[in-house]
């Protein structure tokens, strides 16, 4: 499974064109049945009888917390196949049980650092995709990081979980906790409309209900974490039904800065873990410079700094120490393109 895996992610990576609509619609597919089969103890069933918005990790093994993606897929492969002291990679370990690996969500979108690309695609978009060459740059990275994220959800599902951010909108839908998304141009209702032209309106559908099947909220051994600040101290029932709840997917996914309920990141931390100081909170969403920004007097950790490759490291035996565990990972996807020539 792991070699398969290796292949899969490593093919996602080194494609230089824009992947064959339904080989991608499988690997949709087969990571929303490991969604849709995950069982009670890892995600809670909903009113539905469905796995809920909560998921809840193996309290046995280390923790690599990945921020927010947004199209990285150079950072993401670099987290999988980055080598460890023991002679193997990431994925290696991942694929054993020895790790798990947290994804805190935003998968489609490069940000500022494809400012120009956005202003030029923006354009082609204005004229209808006559010609489509800057979107399709932008749409080869997004698919090819979450083709990588399927890839790894279909074949370590109990080990790697990615959380719904507030970029986990290809509908670019209001409402259902969502809203339409626009920062640099208009960024959501691009690539609604590039997917639906180029690979069809089936694909929006099937890959939007992938997107409606990721859980919201993450407890661990010595922490929890969701995409963005909890909006309130919500109880573990309406985490489980978040899902059905807009409100409460709207508060895990794009609550700003001062936006939150004074206390909520502590009552939470209290009610799922008490008994554990240490324990902390750690969302995206915001960016940040350098590695990480304290909030609630410590206890919450923002790391989403888009500019590094840099991860948390939670231990499930000790509690959390921001300047020894969280850290970059080599950027080794230079390395990894050349192998392939």
């Amino acid at each position: 499974m792991t070699t398969s895996a290796r292949e899969a992610i490593l093919a996602a990576f080194r494609r230089r064109g824009l992947p064959d609509r339904d080989e991608y619609l499988e690997r949709v597919d087969d990571a929303s049945a490991a969604l849709d089969s995950e069982g009670g103890a890892v995600r809670p069933r909903d009113d539905r009888g469905l796995p809920g918005g909560l998921v809840r990790l193996a309290a046995d093994a280390p923790t690599i917390l990945l921020p927010d993606l947004h199209a990285r897929s150079d950072f993401l492969v670099s987290v999988l196949l980055q080598p460890l002291p023991e002679g193997q990679t990431v994925l290696d370990a991942l694929g054993e049980g020895a790790l798990q690996i947290l994804c805190l969500g935003d998968g489609f979108h490069a940000e500022a650092r494809a400012l120009d690309r956005w202003k030029r695609a923006y354009q082609e978009f204005a004229g209808g995709y006559a010609k489509h060459r800057a979107m399709d740059q932008e749409m080869r990275e997004s698919l090819s990081l979450m083709e990588m994220v399927l890839v790894c959800k279909a074949a370590f599902p109990e080990r790697f979980h990615f959380l719904k951010g507030n970029h986990e909108n290809v509908l670019n839908e209001e409402g259902n906790g969502n809203h339409p998304f626009r920062k640099f141009a208009l960024e959501g209702m691009m690539v609604t409309y590039w997917l639906e032209r180029f690979y069809g309106r089936d694909f929006l559908e099937r890959y939007a209900g992938f997107e409606r099947r990721l859980p919201l909220f993450a407890a661990g051994p010595r922490f929890l974490a969701s995409h963005a600040e909890p909006r309130r101290a919500y109880s573990e029932r309406e985490l489980i039904d978040a899902r059905l709840d807009p409100d409460t997917v709207l508060g895990l996914t794009w609550t700003d800065n001062g936006e939150a309920d004074p206390g909520a990141v502590r009552t939470l931390l209290d009610r799922f873990l008490p008994g554990v100081p240490g324990a902390r909170y750690f969302t995206g969403h915001r960016t940040i410079r350098g590695a990480y920004r304290e909030l609630s007097g410590g206890r919450h950790l923002q790391i989403h700094n888009p500019d590094r490759f840099a991860v948390a490291w939670i231990m499930p035996g000790r509690d959390f120490d921001p300047n020894l565990d969280i850290g970059e990972m080599r950027d080794i996807s230079v390395d990894l393109r050349k192998s392939a020539r």
